[in-house]
């Protein structure tokens, strides 16, 4: 099956670039847990403020003190595909709000040529000329990218956006990430085959710090152009990183019934954190690929979910892989109320 996302930034490149545009890991992480817990943000809670989907190794817990605490020795299984991986992978859940006031979580899809249980879709990008290097994350590694609390675009971080999708084999797809017609914001119409959150991290470390106080200021954006084309680092953050980026393909189908929608025609869709616009869309991460098994996957440009590089499992052990809530909390079927009593806020 035709990798879309994969294609789609081929079209972008010239035409020497093309054999190398597929060199990207591209992997599903099924649905470790729902819950509200966040050892980044909250760190300690063991019920954080908003609900998140969670990927990857079975220790994600509410406190993972930065090095002292090492997903790979305390994980007994991982949700993702390369069981080499025990990173933690997390994002806002999204919501459906009825006319009525009622709210129910929106399913994931899986996406495109992959299997598992919602969760994400992982991508590991190394740089697109296919020679030059890049530095794998170090053990402890963690960072936050995108705002919970924001309502507007002034001030959103690069390269986070939503896609409306007309059929659910995402035909026709739309061109590279962030592209097109793309929104930052939540889509305005009734998407017939869902909505794709695309969730892109900074590319270039200060090189030190494996984290810093807003889990933000440690890494950055190239100096000038993108990570795509090939811009250079800042001078405070020299070291360049490979391109981490999530999709989650949301199902929405079921919530395509004007019925449900507001009189007025507005969309319907929240996240979990009470956002009714969509700029407050976020990714986690924290680092737990065991030993170098990361750097030479990178070394190595393994393509997708295939890589000699590294051990794999079937998608069914992934699958199996899950974690209890800290808290037991009810996040399915109608609701009236978001988890954490959120208030929905648009501005």
């Amino acid at each position: 099956m035709q990798l879309r996302s994969l294609a789609a930034v081929a079209a972008l490149l010239s035409a020497g670039d093309v054999a190398y545009a597929q060199q990207m890991m591209r992997f599903s992480c099924s649905k470790l847990t729902i819950e509200r817990l966040d050892p980044l943000v909250s760190p300690g809670m063991e019920q954080s403020p908003h609900m998140h989907q969670v990927g990857g190794g079975n220790s994600f817990r509410a406190t993972m003190t930065p090095v002292e605490y090492d997903p790979v020795k305390e994980s007994t299984c991982t949700s993702c595909t390369f069981s080499e991986d025990f990173s933690n992978y997390w994002t806002a859940n999204l919501f459906f709000k009825a006319r009525d006031g009622r709210l129910k979580r929106v399913p994931q899809l899986v996406n495109m040529g992959l299997k598992a249980d919602g969760g994400l879709t992982v991508y590991y990008i190394p740089p697109y000329d296919g020679k030059t290097n890049v530095t794998a994350f170090k053990p402890g590694f963690r960072m936050l990218v995108g705002d919970a609390m924001l309502r507007k675009a002034e001030g959103q971080q690069r390269q986070l956006c939503h896609r409306c999708f007309s059929t659910i084999n995402q035909v026709p797809f739309g061109g590279a990430p962030c592209t097109g017609d793309d929104t930052a914001s939540l889509p305005p119409k009734m998407c017939t085959g869902g909505i794709r959150t695309t969730i892109t991290f900074p590319t270039c470390w200060d090189g030190v710090n494996v984290d810093s106080p807003d889990h933000k200021s440690h890494v950055a954006y190239p100096e000038t152009g993108s990570f795509e084309s090939g811009g250079p680092c800042p001078a405070s953050h020299p070291v360049k990183l490979p391109q981490l980026m999530y999709e989650i393909i949301w199902d929405t189908r079921e919530f395509n019934d004007p019925d449900l929608w507001p009189e007025d025609g507005s969309q319907p869709f929240v996240y979990s954190m009470g956002d009714g616009s969509g700029y407050g869309q976020h990714g986690d991460y924290v680092f737990g690929w065991k030993d170098d098994a990361l750097q030479r996957a990178l070394n190595a440009r393994c393509s997708n979910d295939r890589c000699s590089e590294l051990k794999s499992q079937t998608s069914d052990a992934a699958m199996r892989c899950t974690l209890n809530q800290t808290v037991p909390e009810n996040y399915d079927g109608w609701l009236t109320k978001l988890p954490g009593n959120w208030n929905i806020t648009y501005n």
